[in-house]
């Protein structure tokens, strides 16, 4: 299907009047969002970029988080990490010149945190799993095709 065709069809339909998905139609970039009145802080997008050659188009897409949620997720696990690294440092060095090393008791508990925050982006998967199955039908129906997730 020509890549002109499929956006055609992707506008039509999150003009419809069933407000299933809103989004942004661009020329080779297309974002799905759940409507804004059912959105959350774990409410996921879909992001597909399109590449047409020979008149074929291909599609790739992502289902994940707004930028925002990735952003936060990133900068905490390099906070963890960058504090993890220096506390480690600092708790060895003074454990090798024989002093009170005290300070490397925070690695189990930045550790800790790490574990938490992974567990929390599980939690959140799960809870905006449903809303990612809407976005993927509204995709499905909106271009009368089964899409193969990989």
């Amino acid at each position: 299907m020509p890549a002109k065709h499929l956006r055609a069809l992707l506008k039509e339909a999150l003009q419809s009047s069933e407000k299933r998905c809103v989004g942004i139609v661009n020329d080779n970039y297309i974002v799905l969002k759940v409507p804004l009145e059912d959105r959350h802080f774990w409410s996921p997008q879909l992001s597909l970029t399109l590449t047409e050659d020979n008149g074929e188009t291909l599609i790739k897409g992502r289902y994940g988080p707004k930028p925002s949620v990735w952003t936060l997720f990133a900068f905490g696990y390099a906070a963890l990490g960058i504090l993890t690294l220096f506390i480690g440092m600092y708790g060895l060095s003074t454990w090798s010149l024989g002093m009170d090393s005290s300070a490397l008791w925070w690695i189990p508990a930045l550790v800790g945190l790490a574990v938490l925050l992974y567990l929390s982006a599980q939690a959140g998967q799960k809870i905006g799993a449903e809303q990612m199955f809407t976005l993927h039908h509204f995709f499905e129906d909106a271009t009368k095709t089964k899409i193969n997730v990989n």
